[in-house]
């Protein structure tokens, strides 16, 4: 999470999205970064509403604070995660997915209870507006890039330059179509989501 404080914005970091290049760009302008533990540094709208807003508004007087977020297409951001928990350090561990094939990784996140190696959570959920109108006031696709940069050039009044960082290992992934099917009827919210973004 990275936040600017006279431009009142609040970077979220959606895991598996970029933003860890985006705070190595301009974690040295920001007035605050939270870096670890994780679940500080990824905190989704439900959790800064109830930590860092309160914190903004009561101990610093701030009430404008806008959040922005990234949101990858669901399929690629699940291959994403794949990927990623390929690599040898999870090599034994039950998050690893060396053994298991694209189609088994996503017929598992499609379950109610999720196995250890395809809990990684939701994007939807990760996004979702609360009850008191705190929301994502600005979202981009992950995949328009050119779209936020621009954004983020014009509020930060400066130029943004990336590198690609905790990547995960390239691999083709190819998802049958009765998985994708079933993955697009239990997790509808997900590309709803991603199709509302203009």
């Amino acid at each position: 999470m990275l936040v600017f404080w006279k431009e009142k914005l609040v970077i979220l970091s959606v895991p598996k999205t970029g933003t860890t290049a985006l705070q190595s760009a301009l974690g040295a302008e920001a007035d605050i970064v939270v870096r670890d533990p994780p679940e500080l540094k990824h905190a989704p709208i439900y959790r800064y509403n109830r930590f860092f807003r309160p914190m903004f508004e009561k101990a610093a007087g701030e009430s404008g604070m806008e959040t922005l977020a990234v949101m990858r297409e669901p399929i690629s951001w699940l291959g994403s995660w794949y990927r990623y928990r390929q690599r040898p350090f999870l090599d034994g561990k039950r998050t690893s997915t060396r053994d298991k094939s694209f189609d088994e990784f996503v017929e598992g996140y499609c379950k109610g209870d999720r196995p250890p190696f395809a809990n990684v959570g939701s994007q939807a959920k990760f996004l979702e507006p609360r009850p008191n109108g705190t929301r994502v006031n600005h979202l981009f696709r992950y995949e328009d890039q050119d779209a936020l940069f621009a954004f983020l050039e014009q509020r930060l009044n400066r130029r943004i330059e990336t590198r690609a960082e905790n990547v995960s290992p390239k691999m083709t992934l190819t998802l049958s179509p009765d998985v994708e099917a079933k993955l697009r009827r239990k997790c509808a919210e997900e590309f709803a989501l991603y199709d509302s973004i203009g």
